[in-house]
């Protein structure tokens, strides 16, 4: 860690005969941090925090989130500029180099990407490989780890040029391996990216476009796609990020890291909480039911939970929530569907859950996922496809902090400690006389 970050500000933590002073770093945001890093080999001990909740893995300069504030930077710039004024590939030159570009900067980045959307053909063969009916994340998975069997020039992560290379590839191809994903699970024949359309337009002309008609893309759901690839872009050291940071910490290459941390986006409780939200509202069915959920949201002898609402770090409004909103408003006019039932329970549902006591108290506010998924599902994706987008967007967010995590020279490889409680040493005995 940089010793920019040291000051002459110490802990005393004192157990037993011992008293040990820590050292504390000053962050450019956010709180103080007590640095235990040669706690165990000064004092004999482990710190115990499950969850990592109150613990900082690594030192970043990526992303900060206040909950408290409901704040989200990325290298300093608000979320809501960001979606307002920018656009997802400035979005992600900023994300993996730390500044806006210039004009120049963004029109060669934005040329690099569009020229590598296209999959190495052989690659066709190994989607065909999975069952008609494969989750799309099962198949983004395995196809992701596989690059590195298919791009063997872009693996050695020592060598800055090649771990550049699999930058540009990870995020020029996730979009085309995503959309594959969907065509294969619904049946219809792979359509290959267009290089005269913008990134979340080539997206959306890759899933939704048949080779038996045209497609036009509605630049309004073009816009709306590219601000969910943007609000999704990165969210600090959450557990898919975690789990690329502790994958790379090994010398894992890139395609294995990014391919690791899709695996834990799947998680419900992660990345699929949009499809959850979505489904809740579904199984709500009618505006005039909302009570009865809100009432057994409120019994703890009750396992429902009201998806969408509350965030584990924000204990405010989430920031991207409100850009979102906005997003769902413009594409649900555009086409026509204001009075869909499972919209007018949302509408309902946060109108109400704003003014309940219960729901105020608690910080409960409508979240990012709460909205996202109204869009997706009126944009015509099935849930199965919520995630492998959500994956999607984030991966610039992995390997930007698999970049900055590989150029760090004190680099060690991740490797927890436990609070064991099992048994203790104990001697064999012969199975016959057991």
């Amino acid at each position: 860690m940089p010793d920019t970050h040291r000051d002459a500000k110490t802990a005393t933590l004192s157990f037993g005969d011992k008293t040990l002073e820590l050292p504390m770093l000053t962050p450019t945001a956010g709180p103080d941090v007590i640095d235990i890093r040669k706690l165990y080999s000064q004092g004999g001990v482990f710190t115990y925090d499950p969850g990592f909740t109150s613990t900082a893995s690594c030192d970043s300069t990526i992303t900060y989130i206040d909950g408290d504030k409901g704040e989200l930077l990325h290298r300093g710039y608000p979320i809501d500029q960001l979606a307002e004024k920018s656009h997802f590939l400035e979005v992600c030159y900023l994300l993996l180099y730390g500044d806006l570009p210039t004009a120049d900067q963004l029109e060669d980045f934005e040329s690099r990407v569009t020229s590598h959307t296209m999959l190495h053909e052989q690659m066709q063969y190994f989607f065909r490989g999975f069952r008609r009916d494969a989750h799309p994340m099962a198949t983004m998975v395995g196809v992701v780890g596989a690059m590195s069997a298919f791009y063997h020039d872009s693996t050695d992560i020592h060598d800055p040029w090649q771990r550049e290379v699999a930058t540009i590839r990870l995020i020029a191809k996730m979009p085309t391996i995503a959309a594959w994903a969907y065509k294969y699970h619904i049946g219809q024949p792979f359509i290959y990216p267009r290089n005269d359309l913008d990134y979340a337009a080539n997206f959306l002309h890759m899933c939704f476009a048949v080779p038996a008609e045209t497609y036009n893309v509605n630049p309004i759901i073009a816009r709306a796609m590219d601000r969910i690839f943007t609000l999704h872009a990165d969210h600090e050291q959450n557990a898919s990020t975690s789990t690329v940071r502790l994958a790379s910490s090994s010398g894992a290459n890139p395609f294995a890291c990014i391919a690791a941390g899709i695996a834990c986006l799947w998680g419900p409780a992660h990345g699929g909480a949009n499809q959850a939200c979505l489904e809740m509202l579904r199984e709500i069915g009618s505006p005039n039911r909302i009570p009865e959920f809100i009432e057994r949201a409120k019994d703890k002898d009750d396992p429902f939970r009201l998806m969408g609402f509350g965030h584990r770090v924000y204990k405010n409004f989430d920031p991207r929530a409100r850009v979102m909103k906005q997003s769902a408003d413009e594409v649900l006019e555009l086409l026509g569907i204001e009075n869909n039932p499972t919209l007018q329970v949302a509408k309902e549902l946060e109108a109400i859950a704003l003014k309940d006591d219960y729901f105020v108290e608690k910080k409960l506010y409508p979240n990012v996922d709460f909205y996202s998924g109204i869009i997706l599902d009126a944009i015509g994706f099935p849930t199965s496809m919520f995630t492998p987008i959500f994956a999607l967007a984030r991966t610039v967010g992995w390997v930007s902090q698999w970049k900055e995590m590989i150029a760090d020279p004190q680099l060690k490889i991740g490797r927890p400690r436990q609070l064991y409680v099992g048994a203790t040493s104990r001697d064999y005995v012969d199975v016959e006389n057991r």
